[in-house]
């Protein structure tokens, strides 16, 4: 099977992007934000729950949720992965920066560990993540099932898994005006709630709990949305995207149907659709689904043999 992203591309937009990102991040800070709220399961004194001693932020981006969760567990090995260079790179001096003076008074204080990583191949041993928390990085994923299997694979028994991502209606009029102005796609195609729930039901996660948000935002016009969306390295990553220069002639026609969609207040709207999920890791031996069938893992050492 062909892959969907060029991850590539993936990479190098975000290593392009990272010195600036947080000056264009606003949306990815908001989601964030929202999604680290679930984190005070964790601390609810009524669930009685050592606190985590292994943490990843997956997509860490500059670094800041990892930083936050660092400092809500300090004495927790918190590992800030990330697929791009440059992003790993701020996410080391973001870290400094969050540490400051407790980090000078005590030079022992643990910080995030930047790690570079690939969402699909993760580098951790089985069942040694506590908490698994990954902001709007699993768009640029083709294969779910296969992620989350992984997932499940370094989640601890009764470990949280936080994620969020983009949903298919995410720049739906963009992709509409470029798809008027030329056959190649020029906007990236993102999972439906529905397929990452049952992704996550098929990899056996207990407990799973699905939301969804909707953001719009505007532009005066394309030149300034095409802007913002390449300083966050949110560029066209898809295997069959054109690979050559856009051109005058097609961008003309693509903001010529934009134009339409313009709104009461002036502004061409930009739409972004974001899912939120949270689930817990299963016990041992919990099936997981492949083809529609469940497949039980059984330890070669559980099976008592008998001897005559």
């Amino acid at each position: 099977m062909n892959d969907l992203f060029d991850h590539r591309q993936v990479r190098r937009a975000f290593s392009r992007a990272a010195h600036g990102y947080d000056a264009g991040a606003a949306l990815q800070r908001e989601v964030a934000a929202r999604l680290m709220e679930q984190l005070d399961y964790l601390d609810d004194p009524a669930l009685q729950r050592a606190p985590p001693e292994v943490v990843v932020d997956l997509g860490c981006g500059p670094g800041h949720a990892a930083a936050a969760m660092q400092k809500r567990w300090p004495k927790a090995q918190v590992l800030a992965l990330d697929l791009a260079p440059g992003m790993l790179a701020e996410a080391r001096r973001n870290a400094a920066e969050a540490t400051g003076l407790a980090g000078r008074l005590n030079p022992f204080a643990r910080r995030p560990l930047p790690v570079c990583a690939d969402a699909r191949l993760l580098p951790l041993r089985d069942a040694s993540v506590d908490v698994l928390f990954s902001n709007l990085c699993l768009q640029w994923v083709e294969d779910l099932p296969g992620v989350f299997a992984g997932f499940r694979r370094v989640l601890k028994p009764g470990g949280l898994l936080l994620v969020s991502t983009f949903g298919p209606d995410t720049l739906w009029e963009l992709r509409e005006a470029f798809a008027a102005a030329d056959e190649a796609p020029h906007v990236s195609l993102f999972p439906a709630i529905a397929q990452f729930g049952d992704a996550l039901i098929a990899a056996g996660f207990k407990d799973p709990v699905l939301d969804r948000d909707e953001f719009r935002d505007g532009h005066p016009d394309l030149a300034h949305l095409m802007r913002e969306l390449r300083a966050i390295g949110a560029t066209n990553a898809m295997a069959e995207r054109r690979r050559s220069l856009t051109g005058r002639a097609r961008f003309a026609r693509a903001a010529e149907a934009y134009e339409p969609m313009r709104g009461g207040d002036g502004q061409l709207p930009a739409s972004w659709e974001v899912i939120y999920a949270h689930a817990w890791g299963p016990p041992p031996g919990a099936p997981i689904r492949v083809g529609g069938v469940d497949e039980v893992s059984v330890p070669l050492s559980s099976i008592k043999v008998r001897r005559r």
